[in-house]
């Protein structure tokens, strides 16, 4: 004898299947447009963590050495740049370093007067020696003449000029410290993405940390 089995079709569940996949294609560009900006701000605080790292180990290294910075300051700059990947220093980054002494006036008040300010001015890029790059201004003095060794050629008169605005009246009299700044010029991945959501969030353009050793 013959058993015949009835093979039961649910046509409802095809349409539930189809449902979720057309509810899937009209929300998934959403998802996407909304996790890439997640990914341009992952990056950005990673750039920061490697600019407050460069800035304190230059500062560390400027400020323990016993050479001058028109000795080492070049060679300090370049050695941080190369440690940090995947930050490109050479086309996107600048660093500074500048040594401040505290120094009494006649008047008896202490100011705090630039004795060194160099730049990094030894970047290269895939085309060699690269002095023209990326040079967003120093925070601590904005110079105007440089020489070729990267040293600042008018720095305040140490007699004349008020204090520069770094450890204002902090500082003792003869007190030398130690100030480098790292700045980077943050690209965002996704920056031409319009979700209409309003304005998209804005990292940088110029990223910066300081430490004072």
């Amino acid at each position: 004898m013959m058993v015949r089995r009835r093979i039961h079709r649910y046509p409802g569940k095809r349409r539930v299947a189809g449902t979720a996949a057309v509810e899937l294609a009209l929300i998934l560009p959403l998802l996407i447009m909304l996790a890439l900006p997640i990914a341009d701000f992952a990056r950005a605080i990673q750039a920061s963590m490697i600019l407050i790292n460069l800035s304190r180990e230059g500062a560390n290294l400027a400020s323990r050495g016993s050479q001058s910075l028109k000795v080492a300051g070049q060679s300090i700059m370049g050695s941080l740049a190369a440690t940090a990947p995947p930050l490109d220093m050479n086309r996107d980054g600048m660093m500074y370093i500048t040594r401040i002494i505290g120094q009494k006036d006649a008047g008896g008040a202490v100011r705090e007067v630039i004795l060194e300010h160099y730049r990094w001015d030894d970047r290269v890029n895939d085309a060699g020696w690269n002095r023209s790059a990326y040079a967003p201004a120093s925070a601590v003095w904005r110079c105007g003449a440089w020489a070729g060794d990267g040293a600042c050629l008018d720095l305040p008169d140490p007699a004349t000029a008020a204090g520069v605005n770094v450890m204002s009246n902090r500082l003792a009299d003869g007190e030398v410290i130690t100030v480098v700044e790292s700045f980077y010029r943050f690209r965002l991945l996704f920056g031409g993405l319009d979700v209409g959501l309003g304005a998209t969030p804005a990292f940088g353009p110029d990223l910066y940390a300081m430490t004072i050793f």
